[in-house]
């Protein structure tokens, strides 16, 4: 399997370096997509050797994440590993997906931080539940770290998704849209890692916009039995 590294990344300028050069001890290639930062994180980024992606303006996570995907396969990788640019993520695992999708076949592969849920933050854990179930059941498929953004997405999985979201609920939508599709997703254990960076998600607006993403897939699977019983 060809696969490169696709790291998002908004002002991380302190730290994307580090994540890029983790990436590239496992990888031939990594792509930044900085996403309207306002800071040096392109320089940062270019200059530990990543290919870089520039939007002109903030689009979201999950613009950047399409963004990367996109160029990653149309560059002729078979895979990408997705990280996080803040260091959450450590790019020392980075084997662990590979292994698990050449060995399960598995067209998507999502780390799980389950295993060290002690480490995790009470309210992300009880909030990480409840999002996992939710994804887990319109997904089809047992997924029991739903919200980790350390995931490997193969070429196949990523042609049949048809993305209408560009926030931190794309990250929920790619899941969904792959086991509709028939793709298989694996899970891996990964280390849970909260240092000092502060998390730019809005507990209400993000919540907001997963409440209705998850609704109108439950409505369209609704829709769709209505119609093959009619």
């Amino acid at each position: 399997m060809k696969a490169c590294a696709v790291i998002p990344a908004y002002n991380e300028e302190k730290r994307v370096a580090g994540v890029v050069r983790g990436a590239l001890r496992h990888l031939p290639a990594a792509i930044v997509v900085d996403d309207g930062s306002s800071d040096g994180t392109a320089r940062a980024a270019a200059a530990a050797g990543a290919a870089l992606i520039r939007h002109g303006a903030n689009r979201g996570k999950g613009a950047a994440l399409e963004t990367g995907l996109r160029r990653a396969f149309d560059d002729g990788f078979d895979a990408a590993v997705i990280l996080d640019a803040d260091g959450q993520h450590d790019p020392g695992e980075i084997p662990r997906f590979l292994e698990a999708a050449g060995s399960s076949g598995a067209d998507i592969v999502v780390g799980n931080r389950m295993e060290e849920r002690g480490r995790m933050p009470l309210v992300r854990y009880l909030t990480n539940r409840v999002t996992s179930f939710f994804v887990s059941r319109l997904a089809g498929r047992p997924i029991p770290d739903s919200q980790c953004g350390f995931r490997l997405v193969d070429r196949r999985a990523f042609d049949r998704m048809r993305l209408s979201t560009a926030r931190y609920e794309t990250e929920s939508e790619m899941l969904i849209q792959a086991g509709r599709a028939g793709c298989a997703i694996a899970s891996v254990p990964v280390r849970t890692i909260y240092g000092d960076e502060k998390s730019r998600i809005n507990p209400l607006v993000d919540t907001l916009r997963f409440i209705r993403l998850t609704a109108r897939y439950i409505l369209s699977r609704k829709d769709n039995e209505l119609s093959n019983h009619g």
